[in-house]
């Protein structure tokens, strides 16, 4: 195993969203119609962390992209889940079914393009960090300006949880972009951004 504390990290990540998942589906009654879209996060949470998983266990090329494209989805599953919580694209209105039905094409389309890319092109790391970075920013952005709207809406603590759970995603995600060499050969700011995100992820499904 080549980084184990990654892969530690990861498998933390992992239970943390079949944790949350078993939430759902215990308190969350089936005809609820954003339920399906609650599970689909955790269902690409779950790929991005095996993925993960294997490829710090083993760094080969196939791995490699398999961990890359993985949490590339994840991240863009989050862009496409975002508007729809937050602007209720999935009530059963003419307007807001096309809206839903425009914004899953382009979406889909701008992940296709940017695997293809990817694989086809040119495998650029500075590219990919900063297309998953720009895609982040985007929704947490949304996130928080929600949040702060429905807390001065509410007046609940609990409106402003996803300003809160954002602001650390956004600290934890400094690590990435500030590396270090690893200590004792093992923990490296990598892993540690994937110890940074376990607890946020239980908040988020809470």
């Amino acid at each position: 195993m080549q980084e184990p504390f990654s892969v530690v990290f990861s498998l933390l990540n992992f239970l943390a969203h079949d944790w949350g998942m078993s939430r759902i589906r215990t308190a969350i009654p089936s005809s609820y119609p954003l339920r399906k879209y609650y599970l689909l996060f955790g269902y690409c949470g779950l790929m991005s962390w095996i993925f993960s998983m294997v490829f710090h266990t083993r760094d080969f090329a196939v791995t490699e992209k398999l961990d890359y494209f993985a949490a590339g989805a994840s991240v863009m599953y989050g862009m496409y889940y975002t508007p729809i919580r937050i602007f209720r694209l999935e009530e059963d209105v003419p307007m807001k079914a096309s809206v839903l039905r425009l914004w899953t094409i382009v979406c889909a389309s701008l992940y296709l393009a940017h695997i293809g890319y990817l694989s086809l092109i040119r495998f650029d790391y500075t590219y990919n960090m900063a297309a998953n970075v720009v895609v982040g920013i985007v929704q947490n952005v949304l996130w928080s300006w929600f949040s702060v709207k429905q807390y001065r809406k509410l007046k609940r603590a609990w409106a402003a949880w996803p300003s809160f759970i954002v602001a650390w995603i956004i600290l934890a995600m400094s690590l990435e972009l500030f590396d270090f060499p690893p200590w004792k050969g093992m923990i490296d700011a990598h892993s540690l951004w994937h110890l940074g995100t376990v607890i946020p992820t239980i908040w988020w499904y809470k």
